[in-house]
């Protein structure tokens, strides 16, 4: 018999979120009736707004007469890649270096593929999970050490440092993923801190995969929504972005990657070119459905109706935290962010998961989920119906 793959093998249990869903049907099936509010996983709950939902309609629609049909896209519609251009990067990238997909953690994954096994890794701690268990399953990473991944550097964001990371530690020549607004710290990046990261990237030969896929939540105008805000990050960073959060696609996938052609490997040939001939491989584009209502999201009334939407969940991001800051937990996010990162000093953070499960039939995120500096902490998600929320935050009072 053919033996298992070695790289998936060396992945540590099992992936955060379906280890948290099975505790929240366990505590269901010994607890029946109660109903339980989940503030953990974000998934949005909101219902796509008219516009761009007429727009999928409309999508569809076309599909069913022979005007209309359309069929394989691989790198997506030019008209909707013309149109990221346009609305995020001012017109500065052609529609060759941007690439549609079914969404930032499918390309996050395909992305690991273009660099491979052996490809020293650099991570924010805490960060997405994906990043370091992608590593793990392309190879660029091996087993679990008790406190991390061999081959991963990883890079403390904590309250001492104002969750941007020591720049001193990223190593030469490595991949190094960020995310800002970060999950799950809801840390956003000022320009000065991307401008130390681009230029580290720089200096060190390394690039980004920056994950923007919650900059629509950025309410700051002092702070970046793109890391091509920075001087000659186009030289040294990929961006990954999607819609799903703030046109509520996490149901629908779409999102596309920013490749630019200036990006070169060490001997000088281009990034931009390969992920090109591997997205033509193994990935046969989005759907056209999801694409027709990308380009109404992306119109005058969509963005307005992203806007709109991504004020509701921030609005309940303001009410989570108020609540948690009355009883005195300490805690960031919130602000230009969907999530509430909340510390309990000197506690486990699957422990205190449990406290709160228990006692206030609420579901979080333990901290430790995201990399070690994560433990101690638990992340709230503001993804949810406000009265879930509200009923949800008078619960949390219990914790007093």
């Amino acid at each position: 018999m053919i033996s298992r793959n070695q790289y998936i093998a060396n992945l540590k249990a099992g992936y955060l979120f379906p280890e948290i869903a099975k505790k929240r049907r366990e505590y269901a099936a010994s607890h029946p009736g109660v109903k339980i509010i989940s503030l953990g996983v974000g998934n949005t709950t909101e219902p796509i707004l008219p516009h761009i939902n007429a727009a999928l309609v409309e999508g569809a629609k076309k599909l069913g007469v022979l005007e209309g049909y359309s069929g394989y896209q691989d790198e997506g519609l030019p008209s909707l890649r013309e149109k990221i251009s346009e609305v995020f990067y001012s017109g500065k990238f052609s529609i060759d270096e941007i690439f549609i997909s079914d969404g930032a953690k499918c390309d996050i994954g395909r992305l690991q593929t273009l660099f491979g096994a052996g490809t020293k890794i650099a991570v924010q701690d805490p960060s997405y999970p994906v990043y370091v268990d992608g590593s793990v399953l392309t190879g660029a990473a091996g087993i679990w050490e008790g406190n991390g991944y061999a081959g991963i550097t990883y890079l403390p964001c904590t309250a001492e440092n104002n969750f941007f990371p020591n720049l001193d530690a990223v190593p030469r020549n490595s991949l190094v993923y960020f995310c800002s607004p970060n999950n799950p710290t809801g840390a956003a990046a000022t320009c000065d801190q991307l401008n130390a990261l681009v230029k580290t990237a720089i200096d060190r030969g390394c690039i980004i995969i920056f994950d923007a896929a919650y900059s629509e939540f950025i309410r700051d105008s002092k702070l970046p929504k793109t890391i091509y805000g920075i001087d000659n990050a186009a030289s040294c960073a990929i961006e990954v972005n999607s819609f799903s959060k703030p046109a509520g696609f996490t149901g629908v996938r779409l999102g596309w990657s920013v490749v630019p052609k200036a990006i070169k490997y060490s001997g000088g040939e281009s990034v931009n070119a390969d992920w090109s001939r591997i997205a033509g491989t193994i990935f046969n584009g989005a759907s056209n459905i999801a694409q027709a209502g990308g380009l109404a999201a992306l119109d005058s009334e969509g963005l307005k109706e992203i806007r709109a939407l991504t004020d509701f969940y921030l609005g309940n991001a303001k009410i989570i935290r108020d609540t948690l800051v009355k009883l005195g937990i300490t805690c960031i996010g919130g602000g230009n962010s969907p999530y509430i990162w909340a510390r309990f000093p000197g506690r486990d953070s699957w422990e205190v998961f449990q406290e709160i499960l228990e006692k206030c039939q609420v579901v979080t995120t333990p901290g430790i989920g995201f990399g070690p500096a994560g433990q101690s902490f638990i992340r709230f998600s503001a993804f949810g119906h406000r009265e879930d929320v509200e009923e949800a935050c008078k619960r949390l009072e219990k914790l007093a």
